[in-house]
């Protein structure tokens, strides 16, 4: 029989996060990857100022450094009739070092937390490996389930103390009634797609608005990652009315990139996200625990999705760590993991909501009284004169609405 002291769902940035700081503390622990390998095109390639943080306390600052990534310190938005861009949030108002967001391939983060974890004798990562159920005994998660993704499609079981759920929004616990998922209105979807970037364009993080679409459009150094917003379900319509279309609708509001039009040759080129705004009302039962993305799926609007998962993870350790290494963890410790981190979920999906109901749909319906686009351009303008408020938005940014620290066991430099 397989048997391991933490099993981990899920190889994506909570997954690795948590499973490394486990690992560096002596805690076995076991990270199932149903993929072979981390080369997706992820869309949030972000890393926030408060992993950064945590990269440097791990000793894994320099290698981090070394990999290929562009700093993006501003956030711009077009406010006012005339659609004039101002800095909503410029991270660069930050103390620290780390006062950017960097760009860097996701695939690349995984494989730095993978080799860094791989070091210690305790982590196993098992690629290809999915889980497809869990193991109960005695009203208790005891483990899970598994298929490896290879060609003879071997199955097995792992035993486990604590299985951890970090298997994104289409996790095995959501199918758990007594979870509760909840499911709040979302007024869009999102397109992605990329567009060439030259050294003329403008830089950071740049947001604009045409008829009836939002775009977000993310400096990548040589590209544009770009999402669009447009009102939930509306994708077949939208796309029946031509790429040509939209691709004029689009240059009319970013007129910079109208030369490169012909660079998107087909709507296959532009994908398609669900955006949700979920979350689980009891993320934990007695020997499960979910975090990231399967507890709670955030809305794009912030960008800060991976950096609450990452969070999360460093969260659990904190209050796991000593459970799971003395075999005593129990359900009033993965209790304490969800009262941390709910405020902070709650406050985040919150303002997302706001958001929604307030800039989001009036836009995606055509309808934006003038109204607010002044009392928008006022608040505009006092965020980026007055150097108190400038930091608000930019700390939200950087570090959400509550930082967490690793337990100090799992500080260990690398030798």
């Amino acid at each position: 029989m397989e048997r391991t002291t933490c099993c981990v769902v899920g190889g994506g940035p909570a997954g690795m996060v948590l499973g490394l700081l486990l690992a560096r503390a002596g805690v076995e622990v076991t990270v199932l990857e149903k993929h072979g390998d981390f080369l997706r095109d992820f869309r949030g390639d972000t890393v926030h100022p408060s992993t950064l943080a945590l990269l440097e306390d791990l000793g894994l600052a320099e290698r981090f450094a070394a990999l290929p990534q562009r700093h993006v310190h501003t956030v711009q938005l077009p406010i006012g009739p005339d659609g004039e861009l101002f800095t909503v949030g410029d991270l660069s108002a930050l103390s620290g070092p780390y006062n950017y967001v960097a760009m860097v391939p996701q695939w690349d983060l995984l494989n730095l937390l993978a080799d860094e974890a791989a070091r210690e004798p305790s982590f196993r990562l098992r690629m290809n490996t999915e889980a497809t159920s869990f193991l109960r005994e005695g009203g208790r998660i005891t483990g899970v389930r598994y298929r490896e993704r290879t060609p003879d499609g071997a199955t097995g079981e792992l035993r486990a103390d604590l299985t951890v759920a970090c298997d994104g929004r289409g996790s095995l616990a959501r199918a758990l009634p007594e979870l509760g998922l909840r499911s709040f209105p979302c007024p869009m979807d999102a397109w992605w797609f990329r567009l060439p970037r030259r050294e003329s364009d403008p830089q950071g993080v740049v947001g604009t608005a045409g008829d009836r679409f939002i775009t977000a459009m993310i400096d990548r150094g040589d590209y544009w990652q770009c999402a669009v917003l447009i009102p939930k379900g509306a994708d077949e319509e939208r796309r029946a009315d031509g790429l040509d279309r939209f691709l004029e609708e689009f240059a009319r509001v970013a007129p910079w990139i109208a030369d490169r039009e012909p660079e998107l040759k087909s709507w296959d080129e532009v994908k398609l996200l669900d955006v949700r705004i979920e979350r689980l009302r009891r993320w934990h039962r007695p020997g499960l625990l979910c975090i990231g993305d399967a507890a709670h799926a955030m809305s794009p609007v912030f960008g800060i999705g991976i950096n609450l998962a990452v969070e999360d993870a460093v969260a659990a350790a904190r209050h796991l760590v000593e459970p799971l290494r003395e075999g005593r963890v129990g359900l009033g410790d993965v209790r304490a993991v969800q009262r941390r981190r709910w405020p902070t979920t709650a406050m985040t999906q919150a303002f997302q909501r706001t958001a929604h109901a307030r800039v989001i749909e009036p836009l995606l319906s055509g309808r934006s009284p003038a109204g607010k686009e002044v009392r928008a351009l006022r608040l505009a303008d006092l965020l980026t004169k007055a150097p108190w408020l400038k930091r608000a938005p930019a700390y939200f940014l950087a570090y959400g609405a509550m930082r967490e620290r690793p337990p100090a066991v799992s500080l260990r430099r690398p030798d």
